[in-house]
């Protein structure tokens, strides 16, 4: 079942989250920082979206409220066992619904072309890419992608 805002599913999104960073990357601090406390992005109006299975966590992203009607989506991970499923498009589904319902004026996200995968899902929704190349805050991020609402 797909839930926005459930706290009891904290943990669960922060570890998936670690999960495949590590896979792919090494944690960074503001990774760290989030693990600590991913309430904030409630608490700064974003929202953070579940997909549970007998009670654990599946598949989770997030969209921190980045103020003016502007989203970042983030976090989106779908655990190994249930890659290649449609996990994360029906995540992406809730959250383009989701940034309709509140009227957002766009949203953009950060990722690694080495993640076709990913790439490919946010293409097939409409993102385009509006920068190639190193990312000032995440060493992991070589490609921004943006959907204008």
């Amino acid at each position: 079942m797909l839930e926005i805002n459930n706290h009891w599913h904290l943990p669960d999104f922060i570890a998936l989250n670690e999960t495949w960073i590590k896979q792919y990357f090494a944690l960074e601090a503001v990774d760290i920082a989030l693990a600590d406390n991913p309430q904030v992005i409630i608490e700064n109006g974003g929202y953070v979206f579940s997909i549970a299975d007998a009670g654990k966590v599946v598949a989770a992203c997030a969209l921190f409220n980045q103020g003016a009607g502007v989203f970042q989506l983030a976090r989106m991970a779908v655990h190994v066992d249930r890659r290649r499923c449609g996990l994360a498009d029906r995540l992406m589904l809730a959250v383009l619904e989701k940034l309709q319902e509140i009227g957002a004026s766009s949203v953009y996200l950060l990722s690694n072309t080495k993640l076709t995968p990913a790439i490919a899902l946010y293409k097939k929704h409409g993102f385009e890419t509006i920068h190639l190349g190193p990312h000032e805050e995440y060493a992991r991020v070589d490609i921004v992608m943006e959907k204008v609402l």
